[in-house]
């Protein structure tokens, strides 16, 4: 049964993701390969501070994470599969 609910509990934070055009956009835009949240910004025409809280929600979902790139953080899908 304990299994049963940490699958809910994944299926509930992949819908959650999924459930914001814009988050869709991003991971869309991280399947060709890894970004700068500038970068991302830019090509999705939309603001730092806006673009900043879908990452939020993507990394506590588990979709994206970050690797530090010096003074900057690189994000990437956290699973291949995803792509």
């Amino acid at each position: 049964m304990l299994t049963l609910a940490a699958d809910i509990d994944v299926l509930a934070r992949f819908g959650r993701a999924l459930a914001d055009p814009i988050r869709c956009r991003i991971l869309l835009a991280l399947r060709t390969a890894p970004a700068y949240p500038a970068d991302l910004a830019d090509a999705l025409e939309i603001s730092r501070t806006r673009l900043s809280n879908h990452l939020a929600c993507l990394r506590d979902c588990g979709l994206v994470v970050t690797t530090p790139d010096g003074r900057r953080t690189r994000y990437e899908l956290a699973d291949e599969r995803l792509g």
